[in-house]
This record gives structure tokens, sequence and C-alpha cells, in this order.
């Protein structure tokens, strides 16, 4: 008995330090947190500091020098039916300002708002309000989007989805199917695009949108944007002001039934730069930057769900496919949220709740 415990403690070991290879890199994975629910979004207040957020409604800090873990107390009320409820997390380290996208209850159903706030000094409590409630208002707990990124002029990028009314996403006068450019004040800058059309919400920078949940600006500047296809079609755009992304009119996926939707191409739409059929369904998008993984430099990193692994696209100078690679299956999850953090690491969330760190083993 004694030499049998002894064997399961060695494998045991041996599982929670499994090496992978990709490029020649080895790393390894740490399990960080494991909760309950769906962990939406994360971000970083410090090297040692994550926030996240659970989709049903709890938003919590983590240490990750001492596991530590608490409840933060005043985040928005949310619609937490299907897909809804406390989604994106973002923290602009400038301002000290956390910014929260969530499903809001509201009356004919539920929309996409942002909250920002700032933390108490213990960490235990975000005091702030609603900054924006988006006009994407809809019945039933579908495609919300929603991520938020913030440049380097403090402008707020925020996707939404939209919420399963196909033809509105190529409507300009709601906020359904779009990328929103915000101020820090939650208004429409003067020079976005749409701005003095009377058809036009003034917000809306990109449109034609499915269901946009990776959202990410490079250290150039360029805005990436991962959405979910129907049966098929899931894709990366490099997201320009103004510019129709196509849905429903063009697309690569199909009905879940099996017809086609719409064409594949039409003038005055773009192009996807790169799309998966069948499905993998991006939800985090991450351009990794760092040192930590030199190989990794310059690679997209996509957090799937339907495909249950962190998917890795390797690209030329002119933004072209070289290849791309499947990491972790093994680990049979789905993946919500990937990010580099401040030391070049690369972190992941996933849909069983927990929080996960690769480190490269040297």
């Amino acid at each position: 008995m004694k030499k049998l415990i002894l064997l399961l403690a060695i494998f045991s070991t041996t599982l929670q330090a499994k090496t992978y290879i990709s490029e020649g890199q080895k790393f390894t994975v740490e399990k960080l947190f494991t909760g309950k629910d769906v962990i939406w979004g994360f971000d970083f207040l410090t090297p040692e500091e994550i926030v996240f957020s659970e989709r049903d409604g709890k938003f919590r800090y983590l240490n990750l020098k001492t596991k530590a873990t608490h409840e933060i107390a005043g985040a928005p009320k949310v619609f937490t039916d299907s897909q809804g409820g406390l989604l994106d997390v973002y923290f602009d380290a400038k301002n000290n300002d956390l910014y929260l996208t969530y499903s809001e209850p509201v009356k004919g159903g539920a929309t996409t708002s942002l909250f920002r706030g700032k933390l108490s000094a213990d960490k235990k409590k975000i005091e702030g309000a609603k900054l924006f409630e988006s006009k994407a208002i809809a019945s039933g707990g579908i495609h919300f989007g929603s991520r938020v990124a913030i440049d380097k002029d403090g402008f707020i990028f925020m996707s939404v989805g939209e919420r399963n009314k196909r033809d509105r996403a190529q409507d300009l006068d709601t906020h359904q199917g779009k990328i929103l450019r915000l101020t820090k004040e939650g208004k429409a800058p003067e020079d976005n695009p749409f701005v003095g059309n009377k058809s036009a919400l003034p917000e809306i920078w990109s449109y034609g949108h499915r269901n946009p949940q990776g959202l990410v600006i490079d250290s150039t500047g360029t805005l990436w944007e991962a959405e979910f296809g129907p049966r098929g079609g899931d894709e990366v755009n490099v997201i320009e002001k103004g510019k129709n992304y196509g849905w429903p009119v063009i697309t690569y996926g199909k009905e879940y039934w099996g017809p086609s939707i719409g064409t594949a191409k039409k003038e005055g739409m773009m192009q996807p730069l790169f799309y998966w059929t069948p499905s993998i369904s991006p939800s985090g998008l991450m351009l990794y930057e760092g040192s930590a993984f030199p190989k990794f430099k310059g690679n997209l990193f996509l957090a799937t769900l339907s495909g249950s692994h962190l998917h890795r696209v390797v690209m030329d100078n002119n933004r072209r496919m070289l290849r791309e690679e499947k990491l972790l299956e093994d680990l049979e999850d789905r993946f919500r949220q990937v990010k580099q953090g401040p030391e070049g690491f690369i972190y992941l969330s996933t849909d069983s709740g927990q929080i996960l760190r690769l480190t490269p083993e040297l």
C-alpha cells in the first residue's frame, strides 16, 4: 500500500509539472486559482496582483505570490442569463481606473454596458458608476461581445455583439455588432468616423461584426479583433476606422442547419485577416510582444472555446499566416481569455474557473 501511495504521488507531481514544447521552447503550466464559475476577464494591478470577473457577477482579487483571494464588493448588477454576466476587466494603470463590461438588465431585455471605478486601499471594494450604456437592447442572453482596450491617447475601444439580430450589425443607428470608440467621459470623440451623420450613432468606430470577444491594441497602435462566426467563419481582423466587416452579408460560416449565409466577398466590405472553418470559437486574443518566450514574439494567441485549446498563429511581416498550432489540448478545457503578464509570461482563464500561467522552462 505504501508503494502504491508513493507511485500515485510521483504520478500526480509529474502531471502538475508536465513540460510542453513549441518552437523548441519548453514551458510548464501552473494553476494559480481554481473556482467554480467562468472567469471571463482579468487584468493585472501589479506584477503580483490580478483582478478578475466571474460571469455570475462576482468580481475578485488574487495575490499571485500568496495565492490569497477575496471578493471585491461594489461591482455593477448584471444580467446573468446564458452568455450574459460580468464580462471583461481592464486596468488603466495611468489613472488607476478599472473598467468592467457587463450585460445590464434594462427595460426590453439587456444590453452591454461599461462601468468605471477605483479600488479601495484594502482592495476589497470598487467605487464607481456606469460610464456608458450601449444602444444594443434585445431579449435573450447571447452575443453581448464584449472586450475593452485603451490606446496610448486614452481612447476607449469597446466591442458589442449583434445580440443575435443579424441585420442590425449593418445598421448605423444601433450599437449592435459594432466596435465603439469613446472618450474617458464615455462620449464620442469628435474625430470618430460617423460624427455628424444624423443617421448614425457617433460612438461607432467599425461595424458588421457578429460577436467580438477578442480585442487588443499592440505596441504599434494596431487594433486587433477576434469574433465568432456561426458554423465556421470565426475571424481575426485588423480594425480600421469606419470600415464595414461584413456580417451577415459576407461570411465564411454557414447556418447551423447547413445552408450558406450571404456570400464570401463583396466590394466595400473588409475580408478577415484569418478565418477558421470549422469553428474554434475564439474568445480572448493576444499579440505576444514579450521577451520570456522569444520564439513566440509577434505571434497571435487565441483562447478558444469549442476548440478547447490555446491557438497560436505565426505570421510574416505582412501579416500572412505561415503556420498555426494547437496548444494545451490535453487540458480539455474551454479557454476564455489570454493575456501577456508584466514579466512576459502568458496567462489564461478558463470556463471551468481556473487562472493558469505559462512559464518558460530554461
